[in-house]
């Protein structure tokens, strides 16, 4: 088998001598010569699931069979293997399933299989379903000895649940009048449709009935509500054009469902009595549908090196968290920072040396005729070094000046963001600018140090200037030098860059609202070309105020002094000198600076209480079924636990995790968790 094969479901496949290396690691069992994995082995030690000392035998042994196909009890690296690939197909979460129920590994499932998983489910126990009923005969036949192949189990997994719902209904109504009690009503749908169930769905099912009885029909477009958020979600983006934030309201949404003959108009009753109970509005947004509906149990996998829960929850945020959250973000603002400055910092000098470029002094001709041309002189006559000149005290600074961009604008939104996590746009405008100014702090020292670095390189001279030197000639207050023009560039640089980023980070995301890293890169590089190109005027009066005029030269003593003798002698072309040069290097450096930011906080994630960036979350299901994070969990096995965990959570076949345990345990399994 090659190393690595691509699949359809974008999880590759493990190398073989690295799978056998896993598996002989956890196999307990040998018998001539060969290597085996106990059920508890595979199961316990392996996938880290009923950890518990009182687990139930049932339930592990029933989950090792999805892997053991020759069902003798143990597995094979064979089976192992294949189970592997398996899990590596785009359907693998029912043939997963199917396997559960193929109890004698022939490729079929019988009447005595299906029946024989059904009854040790925790569904069954509370709500028996009739295993003599006219729905088992359909699909078995008469006598139930038909054989249900993959193709048509997958149909009967999907059929059985709606079934069992209106078994229950019927059992509740046993005078046949069409009618349930509310409480009759919460204690199907928590029993029944319990992997559907979100915890604020949970807390109102009374409430939704309003103290009426509840009909058969209402009962059935609740279930099938439950069943269609997904596509529910996929209407109120095709109503709001795939913006999450819009609120829409009943009309809308239902103009919308038109074209989806699966939704009907009391679905959507229902579905705005539910978001009514919970945030008392007429309209809901896409975080609405999302409180309704569980996390799917196919979420992007994120491999984080670290996660910490610093709180149990937003109720427990005390200004000491908070303060930590800031320090978080501003320690991985300073390193995102760094890592976008160094990428860009060539064109960055580049397009400082073409704003200097003066026309109409005492110097003659200019230097440079592009910023093309400035780059080739550049490295003739300093070399690929030169391209660099300045970029130390450029990382001392830029790490302080980026770290407190961030930090102050995830601040500012987080305290105008909405308990429903939407931000008005004027919002996130002004959070933009108090990033923006809240930098000028750190930015104005770095920039004039920076700039008279990157220009003495122009002057042929034998001493070589330091950083250190200019800060020492310019002393404390002529370190801020130009801080006026040098607000009114970041200030608005910042008040359209954050909010255009965001606006198409969301665009980009995907239908589950989630971001890969390019499209983040993308986001990142696009919002930066209005907002360095806009703002380039001011960026070229800062450079003239900061830069030493060298003789005759003309010389500016502030920002309006500045811009009525550049539009006197050059022009107002002037004012867009380096456009292009400036474009080039803030476009990348804010694109490699923001999707190191969020992929920093995915890697090393720490949940505050407080936002995280959307587009980030980690796919990660709501069950009961817990795994320690292993790294030999590898190739298709990346998912096994989510997609036990969806055999679960989509078809409802939670099985007890408590019971016999140890006791039950056969000679040779291994007991420890």
């Amino acid at each position: 088998m090659p190393d690595k094969e691509e699949t359809p479901s974008f999880l590759k496949r493990a190398g073989t001598d690295k799978l056998r290396e896993v598996f002989l690691k956890y196999a307990s069992l040998q018998r001539d010569g060969e290597h085996y994995m106990t059920s508890e082995d595979f199961v316990r030690r392996f996938l880290g699931l009923f950890s518990e000392a009182a687990f139930n035998d049932d339930s592990v042994r029933l989950l090792a069979g999805i892997a053991d196909t020759s069902k003798d009890g143990l597995i094979s690296f064979s089976e192992f293997q294949a189970f592997e690939g398996l899990l590596c197909t785009p359907d693998a979460l029912y043939r997963t399933a199917f396997q559960l129920f193929d109890r004698q590994g022939n490729g079929n499932v019988s009447y005595a299989d299906f029946a024989e998983v059904v009854q040790k489910t925790e569904l069954h126990s509370k709500i028996p379903f009739s295993l003599d009923g006219p729905f088992i005969k359909r699909y078995f036949g008469d006598k139930k000895q038909r054989l249900i192949n993959y193709a048509e189990f997958t149909q009967l997994l999907h059929d059985f649940h709606e079934e069992h719902a209106m078994e229950a209904f019927r059992s509740k109504d046993p005078a046949g009048t069409g009618f349930i009690s509310p409480l009759d009503f919460q204690d199907i749908i928590v029993k029944v449709k319990r992997h559907l169930l979100t915890p604020d769905v949970k807390d109102n099912l009374v409430a939704v009935t309003e103290g009426h009885k509840v009909s058969f029909p209402y009962f059935i477009a609740f279930t099938s509500l439950l069943n269609n958020m997904e596509l529910i979600k996929q209407v109120y983006l095709q109503a709001t054009q795939g913006n999450r934030s819009e609120p829409v309201t009943k009309d809308q949404l239902l103009y919308a469902a038109q074209t989806m003959s699966q939704i009907t108009p009391l679905e959507i009753d229902i579905l705005f009595q539910l978001t009514g109970t919970v945030q008392q509005t007429g309209r809901i947004d896409y975080s609405d549908l999302s409180n309704i509906a569980p996390e799917h149990y196919t979420k992007h996998i994120t491999h984080r090196l670290a996660e910490i829960k610093a709180v149990e929850s937003p109720a427990d945020r005390s200004a000491f968290i908070q303060v930590l959250e800031s320090s978080y973000r501003f320690t991985l603002g300073s390193f995102a920072g760094a890592v976008g400055a160094t990428v860009v910092y060539p064109i960055d000098l580049v397009k400082t040396r073409m704003q200097n470029q003066r026309a109409g002094s005492y110097i003659g001709e200019v230097a440079y005729r592009n910023s093309w041309d400035c780059f080739k002189k550049v490295i003739r006559h300093e070399g690929a070094l030169g391209l660099y000149r300045g970029l130390l005290p450029q990382l001392m600074g830029v790490a302080p000046e980026k770290a407190i961009k961030l930090t102050v604008n995830d601040l500012v939104r987080d305290k105008l963001t909405d308990n429903r996590g939407n931000i008005p746009l004027w919002s996130e405008i002004l959070a933009g600018g108090c990033a923006g100014a809240s930098q000028v702090v750190f930015t104005n020292p770095l920039e004039i140090v920076k700039i008279r670095l990157q220009v003495a390189g122009e002057i042929a001279s034998g001493n070589k200037i330091r950083a250190w030197s200019v800060v020492r000639e310019l002393g404390l207050f002529g370190l801020y030098k130009g801080a006026r023009a040098c607000l009114l560039r970041d200030v608005p640089f910042s008040a359209i860059y954050f909010p255009t980023y965001a606006h198409t980070k969301a665009m980009m995301a995907d239908k589950n609202g989630y971001n890969h890293p390019l499209t983040l890169l993308a986001a990142g590089a696009i919002a930066g070309v209005p907002a360095a190109s806009l703002v380039t005027p001011a960026d070229v009066i800062k450079t003239r105020l900061q830069v030493v005029a060298r003789s005759g030269q003309t010389t500016y003593t502030g920002v309006w002094d500045a811009t009525k003798k550049i539009m006197a002698e050059e022009g107002p072309r002037a004012f867009w000198k380096g456009t292009a040069a400036r474009v080039f290097r803030s476009s990348p450096q804010f694109g490699v600076t923001l999707v190191t930011y969020e992929l920093m906080q995915r890697l090393f994630y720490v949940d505050f209480g407080g936002t995280q960036p959307r587009g980030s979350e980690l796919l990660k299901p709501a069950t009961s079924l817990e795994s320690a994070a292993t790294q030999d969990h590898i190739g298709g096995y990346k998912a096994a636990v989510p997609l036990l965990a969806g055999v679960e959570s989509k078809f409802g076949l939670y099985l007890p995790r408590f019971g016999r345990g140890a006791a039950a345990a056969t000679p040779g399994t291994t007991t420890a968790s």
